[in-house]
């Protein structure tokens, strides 16, 4: 029998809710079961537990993956050339190519018993970051084939049938794989597509056969010009009942083999200049049978839900891998380029204005590959990390474009004239790519982050909205009963904790002694408690409603990643052995984290319609202004870190310096050694207040010191130089342009045919 309190206190609430929460649509109930729940429950909670974030293995490369990083991957970057890529020949070189295939480069993330590499997400991630640093075409034409797309789907719902014919093609090469998800009426609103396919009978192989008859319009899809099979996302119709009673059923996910009749690829998009294999395809009438649907028949109409699975942990690993790469190669530049270049006789990296670009950029560096390391961990530990991936891939892109500009701000001119010495444009123009593709972070960080994370990593909200989809009003009752009065306590007690904590400051907050770390873990537990209780006083004052707030979900996505990533710096400080050294840029990202989240929690207390709420909250957490941010102080100490060698610069440039270097930056990397080397000589010379040639003839200098002083000047007169051409050589350079990509395809025959090329 139902208690008193279900009865005549529990069932108005009850009543309330159904009609304040709307009724889930098949898609949004994929999307808020897809993916596993992890730390990010803890930071929403209110009160982490610092041991499960302590517990966390930390990621390492196997003796396999470590030596793929130093053959084949040194092997790749020392055959590629940016500049001609981008500017000369718009494609990768066919011998580049073959060895992709060659190597395994297409088949990281499939088993060895299909012929793959069996990668770690941390391994593929290492990949791809250490490709991006050489070249953001190469690195996308890798990471695709191990991201969103056949071999990923195939590996995770494919028939066996599907796995042992395709995914060791996929895996050497034989076929090159793309997914068409985009079209123009379906963006970011992927069940908006017009693609279709309908259920008939048809020809294949001489035999008639039930199958699909597929027509499509898609466009952005990377590798589509040149791939071989096309993964093709769809929405599937059977209007003859030959499948069942189901006529519209719904999102598939197909393969296409792009030989059919009908089917048309090879004319290309120019992503932002840069010159990866991009493009549209369309399909008119072409046939396949059942059995190309991913995961057979049975799997007609669950599109959307695998998508969302396979994207949660793809998402989580190419695009945060690209951005962390451009964060880290910004750092490790601009510090070696600010150290260089001098002017009234300083160099720049002494200059305030310049050390508040790069003090930003350490701490950025050192937080996101943190953050980094900290995913591929739980994706390892077989978790699917829908909430995380979304993170990472927002917020690793945003710090990418953050980085660039201060990078480019501080190289200047060098950076701004484009041609092959310039080791920034062509991050610089991959910015875009990296913020919109993959979900756009404009629908990421207002729709997905607190949208999807609130309800999932919330310790009660998902029980009562699946409470309340409970058809049987009794069974929906009961079940709401228990989970509401869960969350009432689970509320209460968090009102007490953010109160108690705002007042002190989260000064008597739970965390582990971490020496000069223990008051970041203290003040990171007040904002989760601050955050878990706004999160709930949304909840109750908007109901349905939050969905269609979209600034405050932002403000709300904003802290919880916030809170991640300051926690996954803590992670990588303990991990390495609390090194006092690394101290200042976890402090560094830890200060500048808070004060964001202080101003993005005061914006939503501000912006909340209930104003009783708001007057509630901003009693109870205290959002004032007691977050400063870095100090002056702080900023110059971490500027230092990137501006003198040092194991700490090396930690927090992870290493981008050496392996797989563009020309420019090799130059770079040279005449900063050569510069530290000759700082004692050069310091003799500025106490005595003489030339280096005044300094020769007083005997300051020896002959020896003097030649040396002569190849450094050389040496940087290089790196600060930028490339020029003639009047003559544009017009033939653009001209060039176009002839050589016409030759890349059809020899010269008049003929336009990528896969040929490609193969």
């Amino acid at each position: 029998m139902p208690s008193f309190r279900a009865t005549y206190i529990t069932r108005p609430i009850h009543r309330w809710a159904k009609k304040a929460l709307p009724a889930l649509s098949d898609t949004e109930r994929e999307a808020l079961n897809a993916g596993d729940v992890w730390w990010e429950a803890e930071l929403f909670s209110g009160n982490p537990n610092w041991d499960f974030l302590h517990a966390v293995k930390a990621p390492r490369l196997t003796d396999e993956e470590q030596a793929f990083i130093d053959g084949p991957c040194h092997e790749l970057c020392a055959m590629i050339d940016d500049w001609t890529i981008n500017h000369e020949t718009a494609d990768l070189p066919p011998h580049v190519w073959k060895f992709l295939r060659d190597a395994g480069f297409f088949g990281m993330i499939i088993p060895k018993s299909h012929g793959g590499l069996e990668f770690s997400a941390f391994a593929h991630s290492e990949v791809v970051r250490f490709i991006s640093t050489r070249s953001v075409a190469v690195a996308v034409t890798v990471m695709v084939p191990n991201s969103l797309g056949p071999g990923e789907l195939l590996h995770r719902f494919g028939t066996k049938a599907q796995q042992d014919y395709w995914l060791p093609r996929l895996a050497d090469g034989r076929e090159l794989p793309a997914f068409g998800l985009t079209s123009a009426e379906a963006g970011s609103d992927a069940g908006a597509m017009v693609d279709n396919g309908v259920v008939c009978m048809g020809k294949w192989d001489g035999q008639e056969v039930l199958g699909i008859r597929l027509n499509w319009a898609k466009r952005y899809i990377t590798l589509s010009p040149v791939c071989t099979v096309l993964g093709l996302a769809f929405k599937l119709r059977d209007p003859d009942g030959l499948m069942g009673n189901t006529q519209e059923i719904g999102i598939t996910c197909a393969l296409v083999p792009t030989d059919l009749e009908g089917v048309e690829t090879g004319r290309r998009h120019i992503p932002s200049s840069t010159m990866f294999m991009n493009g549209p395809t369309t399909g008119k009438d072409v046939f396949i049978p059942l059995e190309y649907i991913i995961g057979g028949p049975d799997y007609a109409g669950r599109g959307w839900m695998m998508l969302m699975n396979a994207l949660a942990a793809g998402r989580g690993i190419s695009l945060p891998s690209m951005g962390c790469a451009a964060i880290a190669f910004s750092a490790h530049t601009t510090g070696a380029y600010a150290r260089i270049r001098e002017q009234f006789r300083l160099p720049i990296g002494k200059f305030g204005g310049v050390q508040i670009c790069m003090g930003k950029l350490a701490a950025d560096a050192y937080a996101m590959d943190a953050a980094r390391h900290l995913t591929c961990a739980g994706l390892d530990a077989g978790k699917s990390l829908s909430v995380i991936s979304a993170i990472m891939k927002a917020h690793a892109t945003y710090r990418m474009r953050d980085a660039l500009n201060d990078a480019m701000d501080v190289h200047s001119g060098k950076a701004v004239i484009d041609g092959p010495s310039n080791y920034l444009l062509a991050f610089y123009r991959a910015v875009p790519i990296g913020i919109t593709v993959e979900g756009a972070n404009i629908v990421t960080r207002s729709l997905i982050i607190f949208g999807q994370g609130s309800i999932r990593a919330h310790p009660h909200m998902l029980d009562n909205m699946m409470a309340l989809q409970e058809p049987d009003p009794q069974k929906s009752l009961e079940a709401f009963d228990k989970s509401i009065w869960a969350h009432i306590g689970h509320t209460t007690r968090t009102l007490f904790r953010a109160w108690g904590r705002a007042l002190t400051g989260g000064r008597f907050a739970p965390a582990p002694d971490a020496a000069g770390a223990t008051h970041i873990y203290r003040r990171l537990g007040r904002w989760s408690a601050a955050y878990a209780l706004t999160a709930d006083i949304c909840f109750l004052t908007l109901g349905g409603a939050l969905k269609r707030k979209e600034m405050i979900s932002s403000r709300m996505g904003d802290i919880l990643s916030e809170m991640y990533i300051i926690s996954a710096a803590l992670k990588r400080w303990d991990d390495e052995g609390r090194q006092q050294a690394d101290l200042p840029v976890l402090t560094y990202a830890a200060e500048a984290g808070f004060q964001r989240i202080q101003s993005a929690l005061d914006d939503v207390i501000v912006n909340l319609p209930a104003r009783w709420a708001a007057w509630l909250l901003r009693g109870v957490t205290w959002p004032g202004r007691r977050e400063k941010g870095p100090s002056d102080r702080l900023v110059e100490a971490c500027s230092d870190l990137i501006y003198a060698p040092s194991p700490t610069r090396d930690r927090i440039t992870g290493g981008v310096g050496g392996g797989c270097l563009h020309p420019g930056v090799s130059l770079l990397n040279d005449c900063y050694a050569q510069v530290n080397a000759m700082a004692p000589v050069m310091k003799r010379l500025r106490d005595a207040r003489k030339s280096p040639q005044q300094g020769l003839e007083a005997g300051i200098v020896s002959d020896a010191e003097m030649q040396q002083i002569t190849a450094m000047n050389d040496l940087v007169a290089r790196v600060i130089a930028v490339d020029d051409f003639t009047p003559d050589e544009l017009p033939r350079y653009f001209n060039d342009y176009s002839q050589n990509a016409q030759n890349r395809y059809d020899g010269g025959r008049g003929e336009f045919n990528p896969k040929e090329a490609a193969q």
